[in-house]
């Protein structure tokens, strides 16, 4: 069952009966049997719908249902993710109404429960199980509730998965965007907030990246975000939506007090950010860290990335909202302006931890480009929004504290031992 910010009535128990207590021989209880029968069908009947219709079932409408003055309800796609998570810790926290849809493929559940926590209070957070690619689901949760505004962040997002798994890409950047947009424009929801990357641009002929650099994808998570964007362009044209699209660049970090991290699946592990695959050879989850690729035209050979702290991120993105206008489309780069090889960020790791990290080094992984790191002009002028975490071994410093203490990623706090 999915979460509700109701009461439920819940039916009154009755006497307990057994079908061992029948007696078919005795017409005269025939006629209690039956009605027993009928009863158990129906409380049967009832069980199913609230399952699959979990939060309305109340006589009362949900004030999730209902648009209600100096209160703006935000629908965050992902919401159970890193960077989703993040971002309604925020919104909850600056009093916007949040409702979360995941299907919890890549996110936990455990960071649901953690802002369920935090923010008990009726009308403030609901949760909703649910994915993207069934349309008819998403139309039937934009029809009960009254959305102001949506911030989509669900997707899967590495590179090197998206290269084995191409069409998985597409189907869920492409595809379940096109849904997120046809059920906004089917409910009146004029606000989108696109949680984008800087994959779209592929790998530049020169630095820093701008928004006006040429958009040459070179792996099917770039070329999927990339469709995504030109969908909701497109769609644009012909509507007043607002919309803003960040791009963004590499992330680490996580809630300076501590409340969220990243928890990725035990299978994902391979493919997810250098930032994860350090802890956990700190940790000693993997014997040592793998970098891929030392032959890179770069100054030590290694990949050089633009990393940007998650609560900057979600600062980018807040502000991107209070600034978004009708029939007004705002496209922005969100990175600090800095890039730092890969062998700076392995020894930013070493420090944070205290741990004698062993690397291994392995070719290139597919898809991967050298260089890339943003110009951040755009969104400095047009939303004053500025990078404040730029210090690397602080942002690592402040991930290592979650990490040593959720080794199992949301599951019950650990004694650290390192």
């Amino acid at each position: 069952m999915l979460p509700s910010n109701r009461n439920r009535q819940q039916p009154r128990a009755g006497r307990s009966w057994s079908f061992s207590e029948m007696d078919f021989s005795d017409p005269k209880r025939k006629p209690r049997f039956l009605s027993k029968l009928v009863m158990l069908a129906f409380l049967t009947a009832m069980c199913i719908l609230m399952l699959t219709h979990p939060q309305y079932h109340s006589s009362c409408p949900s004030v999730f249902a209902v648009h209600e003055p100096g209160v703006t309800h935000v629908l965050v796609t992902g919401g159970a993710g890193y960077i989703g998570s993040h971002a309604a810790l925020r919104l909850l926290t600056d009093s916007y109404r949040v409702t979360i849809v995941d299907n919890l493929s890549r996110g936990n559940i455990g960071a649901i429960k953690v802002l369920q926590k935090l923010f008990p209070q009726p009308g403030r957070l609901q949760f909703i199980y649910a994915d993207l690619g069934d349309a008819k689901s998403v139309n039937r949760i934009f029809s009960e509730n009254a959305f102001d505004a949506v911030m989509h962040f669900a997707a899967v997002a590495y590179v090197g998965e998206s290269t084995l798994e191409p069409l998985r890409y597409y189907h869920n950047i492409t595809a379940n965007t096109l849904v997120v947009l046809e059920a906004m424009a089917s409910h009146g929801v004029r606000t989108l907030i696109y949680s984008s990357t800087c994959a779209t641009y592929g790998e530049p002929e020169k630095m820093p990246i701008t928004e006006e650099t040429p958009q040459v994808p070179i792996n099917p998570y770039g070329k999927a975000k990339k469709m995504a964007e030109e969908i909701i362009l497109d769609f644009s044209k012909s509507t007043d939506l607002a919309v803003m699209i960040l791009r963004y660049f590499n992330v680490i970090g996580s809630d300076p007090e501590g409340r969220l991290g990243e928890a990725p699946r035990p299978e994902l592990r391979e493919h997810g950010r250098i930032s994860g695959a350090c802890f956990d050879a700190a940790l000693g989850i993997i014997p040592g860290l793998k970098v891929k690729g030392t032959d890179y035209e770069t100054p030590d050979g290694t990949c050089i990335r633009d990393y940007i702290d998650v609560t900057d991120l979600v600062d980018a993105h807040v502000k991107a909202l209070d600034k978004a206008q009708r029939g007004k489309v705002g496209i922005y780069n969100v990175g600090t302006g800095k890039g730092k090889s890969v062998k700076e960020f392995v020894d930013a790791c070493k420090k944070a931890t205290g741990a004698d990290i062993k690397i291994d080094y392995f070719p290139r992984r597919p898809g991967d480009y050298a260089e890339v790191y943003s110009d951040p002009a755009k969104i400095n002028r047009d939303l004053n929004w500025t990078a404040q975490r730029t210090d690397l071994l602080e942002s690592l410093r402040v991930a290592w504290r979650w990490q040593k203490l959720h080794r199992s990623g949301y599951g019950p706090p650990l004694a650290a031992t390192i």
